[in-house]
């Protein structure tokens, strides 16, 4: 129902996408935070506070939690769903516990690199809220500007982490190691299938893979953006196109970083054009900034459409 897809091999911009594909509307809204904001976990009792580190660009979802984002570092995270049935999060230790919906945004807030952040993935336990009343499996994907990568997976009680600059594709159910098991079924990959064309989590996976490694070098940033945004508009869901068990999960919106050049773009599938925020000029300010990232009107640089908000999470 989502795919992230990383662009950490050409010499001009380390670059990534991802869709973000639900039954309805994850009502985004997309904020600027800076730093020194106090957070808490929003898991209840033993709750981990900190104060943000580094300024960042986030989309929230629901207005519960951050659900994809870029620091002023060039780190970029980015939460996809993990079907329960493959999900087991942590039990319940000693450690400060951190809801599932703000944990891109502890990661945005407190790490400047890929590694930084996998050092410390043990320091704090992440829990299910429940969200809406459902619970809500999630996978993480991290990646910076060095072109370095991590998939995250809560799985059988503990984080199973894949850490290096070949991960570079994630969906959603199975877990990484099934999609890469599968993956090894087609051309490039070790097989002999041509790459399929569904909309499934499989497919869309391998489909991503294929068309990532075929991707030419770029002449210039606003290719290596496109480049992705081409990939992952390739494995966006059509609304109204069903799943095999019949359920409908379009592709609400689509975003990119430019991990290199610390630019972060978006675009609606309500709307015909994409907008950006550098985050250059704006990583040192001192308020929260937001704009409605479905207003249709919205194409280019889009700083000068930030107002000042009180944030909701």
């Amino acid at each position: 129902m989502c795919t992230r897809i990383l662009w950490n091999d050409n010499a001009v911009a380390k670059t990534v996408s991802r869709c973000m594909d639900w039954a309805v509307s994850d009502e985004p809204e997309l904020w600027i935070l800076p730093r020194g904001l106090k957070r808490t976990g929003n898991a209840g009792e033993g709750s981990v506070e900190w104060t943000s580190a580094y300024s960042s660009v986030a989309v929230s979802m629901w207005g519960i939690g951050t659900v994809d984002g870029l620091n002023e570092k060039g780190l970029g995270a980015h939460a996809l769903y993990l079907d329960m049935a493959d999900v087991e999060f942590p039990p319940v230790d000693e450690r400060p516990v951190l809801s599932n919906a703000l944990w891109v945004q502890y990661l945005l807030d407190n790490f400047a690199t890929v590694a930084d952040a996998v050092a410390d993935l043990e320091n704090v336990r992440v829990h299910s809220e429940l969200l809406r009343g459902n619970e809500m499996g999630v996978h993480i994907a991290l990646e910076d500007p060095s072109g370095d990568s991590a998939i995250i997976e809560p799985i059988g009680g503990r984080l199973v982490v894949h850490h290096g600059p070949q991960f570079t594709v994630m969906a959603n159910s199975p877990s990484l190691d099934r999609q890469l098991e599968n993956l090894a079924n087609y051309r490039p990959f070790g097989g002999e299938l041509s790459p399929p064309g569904d909309i499934s989590s499989l497919d869309r996976f391998v489909r991503a893979s294929y068309f990532l490694h075929y991707l030419p070098e770029p002449e210039n940033e606003e290719e290596a953006v496109a480049g992705v945004f081409q990939l992952i508009s390739n494995v966006s869901v059509p609304y109204g196109a069903p799943y095999q068990d019949g359920g409908v999960y379009p592709t609400w919106w689509r975003s990119a970083a430019d991990l290199t050049n610390g630019v972060y773009y978006f675009g609606s599938t309500r709307s015909p054009s994409i907008f950006w925020v550098p985050l250059e000029g704006l990583a040192d300010g001192d308020q929260v900034l937001r704009l409605d990232p479905r207003d249709e009107t919205l194409v280019g640089d889009a700083t000068a459409k930030l107002e000042p908000a009180e944030l909701l999470y």
